[in-house]
């Protein structure tokens, strides 16, 4: 076999993908700019860390109340509209919010309604969104394009809060203004894309249908392992959560220090992905994978146990690389391990995943950093990550045998499955 990697045609030829990005980049950034608009208004109103922490809980709730219904909806409808309309749907809220504040005095109750709305809006968005790229490309594409796709998301992280602030300056309307516009782009450009997609089979709603994807997921090693393995590292190894602490009472540092450790994951994302889309991956994907966990590991404990902010930079800026390896492979492998028809079920059920992960890792750091200090909650969280990287080799073998990031047909995913019941625990 010839080792040279493959040279696929440049991204940019794919017309649909170009607008899919811009579509991708301008809602991530809108979404960014107006959680901080959004945060600061209630903070502003309330004075309550409580009332904060409410925000985040109103946007959770809805994509757990929906993931499993968006799924079965993506695989039935064209997604493209889905996208569109939940971004045409952000639109109006974050509309309305820009009109309402201009008098200054919008209620905290429907500051948490229009939350809960983005919130419900965000859970069709995200997965939908992540079932439509893999039709937009050929597939020796796709590991570029998630690449892409994912420095769009970053971008917006590293940009997004900043510009809020900036623009918070001069009141809450207008960074809330700037968000609404942001979103009419990014429908815009999703209205014009075109893909050919055979239309799906109607199946009726059944409790079977819209829990489809998680019996899909379980019969699936690869996908499985993948998922899972992001799940736990995320949720032991959420020490962004505890970023303030560590900014005034560890490293001596004010805001702008926090600023720039907020920031540093995401420019190491970023700067990774940029690399990804030149140097592809091409063998041995699912060791890599896993080394890319462990760095992230290690890099968490060496952040926790920093005494200087610039070597806590650097290990946030590689664990941003790292996590971005794993994100690049996890989603490139469920999308190409998932039929066209299953994909909006299957990125449902990795949406819920990822949030809750997200959401439970802040909470398990900050328990954890209460009962035993934030530098052994810390350091505990990396190690855990590690340990969990080494048990998952063991107990997914599938995942860690996957040479390279390739349609894995039904007949290899049976053998497979013969192979983690052979080699057992």
């Amino acid at each position: 076999m010839d080792p040279r990697p493959i040279q696929p045609e440049p991204l940019l030829r794919y017309q649909s993908f170009t607008l899919f990005w811009v579509s991708r980049i301008f809602s991530a950034l809108g979404f960014q700019v107006a959680s901080v608009a959004v945060g600061w208004l209630v903070y502003a109103k309330t004075g309550s860390a409580y009332a904060l922490g409410l925000v985040g809980l109103f946007q959770f709730l809805p994509m757990v109340a929906l993931t499993f219904l968006v799924g079965h909806i993506a695989d039935r409808l064209d997604r493209r509209r889905i996208v569109a309309t939940c971004q045409f749907v952000e639109f109006i809220v974050l509309g309305l919010l820009t009109f309402g504040d201009r008098d200054g005095k919008l209620d905290v109750a429907v500051l948490f309604a229009a939350v809960a709305f983005l919130g419900a809006a965000r859970a069709f968005e995200s997965p939908t969104m992540s079932a439509l790229l893999p039709a937009l490309v050929p597939d020796a594409l796709l590991q570029k394009a998630v690449a892409v796709s994912s420095s769009a998301m970053q971008t917006a992280t590293i940009v997004g809060p900043s510009l809020g602030g900036l623009l918070y300056a001069t009141g809450a309307s207008v960074p809330l203004g700037v968000s609404a516009l942001c979103l009419s782009a990014a429908c815009s450009a999703m209205l014009v894309i075109r893909t050919e997609r055979t239309p799906p089979k109607r199946e009726p709603i059944s409790f079977q249908s819209i829990f489809s994807g998680v019996s899909f997921i379980r019969s699936r090693p690869i996908i499985l392992g993948a998922i899972s393995l992001d799940l736990f590292a995320v949720l032991l190894g959420g020490v962004t959560a505890l970023l303030p602490i560590f900014a005034r009472d560890i490293l001596h540092t004010g805001p702008w220090g926090l600023g720039f450790l907020r920031s540093a994951p995401a420019v190491g994302a970023l700067s990774m992905s940029v690399l990804l889309v030149h140097i592809p991956m091409n063998r041995r994907v699912g060791i890599k994978m896993f080394a890319a966990v462990i760095v992230f590991g290690i890099a968490t404990v060496i952040f926790s146990l920093s005494t200087s902010l610039v070597l806590s930079l650097i290990a946030l800026v590689i664990l941003g690389a790292a996590d971005n390896v794993s994100v690049v492979i996890r989603i490139s492998l469920v999308q190409l391990s998932t039929p066209d028809a299953m994909r909006g079920r299957v990125n449902a059920v990795n949406s819920l995943f990822i949030g809750t992960s997200n959401q439970l890792g802040e909470f398990e750091s900050g328990m954890l950093a209460g009962l035993l200090g934030v530098i052994p909650s810390g350091v505990f969280g990396g190690i855990g990550t590690i340990l969990i990287a080494l048990f998952w080799m063991r107990l997914f073998p599938a995942l860690r045998k996957v040479n390279s990031l390739s349609i894995v047909p039904d007949d290899t995913v049976a053998s497979l499955q013969q192979g983690v019941s052979k080699e057992g625990l």
